[in-house]
């Protein structure tokens, strides 16, 4: 069965202690700024995409559709369930604003895998990844209960949801210079980046047949 996503969002509410304070989206990575590398990927897998951030500011002249913190200060479960709540439609991805590496051909795998999860999220190496998955709307309230009782961490919401997990060897398909889900927190990870997009990237392996 062949399943999409009916809107993408880019929680980008970090505000780069780690980079001095710098706007992690704003960075450029092979000529392109962070955001603008996500946008051209995102915009051939979903019809809507979402910016979630507690400054609008920083987003006022782009164009795009951006959208405060429900719960504000709930940090980055904050953000996913912001995310879901304005999104509109039922399934939606859901991605850290400082992944510069991402494909069409991976989140296009994603959307396809699991429908009636309630969420697939990607593994690798470092371990699970909750900003870089696609989530259903029913997944709404758990985070709501969570946020309440101040259970925040996003690694433990898998505990509480019917979870398609996308394993390391699945995702190696789609990664062959293992950058995919690499994200951007410090100065020596802007450079890794930059150095990777200036380097002739690897062909990769054709993409696994999931189950649906």
């Amino acid at each position: 069965m062949t399943a999409t996503v009916h809107a993408a969002a880019i929680i980008a509410g970090g505000r780069g202690r780690r980079l001095g304070g710098l706007d992690k989206s704003r960075l450029v990575v092979g000529g392109r700024r962070i955001i603008d590398r996500q946008l051209a990927v995102l915009g051939q897998v979903a019809p809507c995409v979402l910016v979630v951030t507690d400054d609008h500011h920083r987003f006022r002249a782009s164009g795009l559709q951006v959208c405060g913190d429900v719960v504000p200060g709930a940090g980055p479960l904050g953000g996913l369930h912001t995310a879901l709540t304005r999104s509109p439609g039922r399934r939606t991805l859901v991605v850290a604003g400082d992944l510069p590496f991402l494909s069409a051909a991976f989140v296009r795998h994603l959307a396809a895998r699991a429908p009636h999860a309630d969420a697939v999220v990607p593994r690798n190496a470092a371990g699970p990844q909750p900003l870089c998955a696609v989530y259903d709307r029913g997944c709404v309230e758990v985070i709501r209960a969570r946020i309440e009782t101040g259970r925040r961490r996003l690694v433990d919401l898998a505990g509480w949801l019917r979870v398609t997990e996308v394993g390391p060897d699945e995702v190696a398909a789609f990664d062959p210079d293992g950058m995919l889900l690499f994200n951007v927190n410090t100065p020596a990870d802007h450079a890794r980046a930059v150095a990777a997009a200036g380097r002739p990237r690897p062909d990769a392996r054709a993409p696994l047949a999931g189950p649906a």
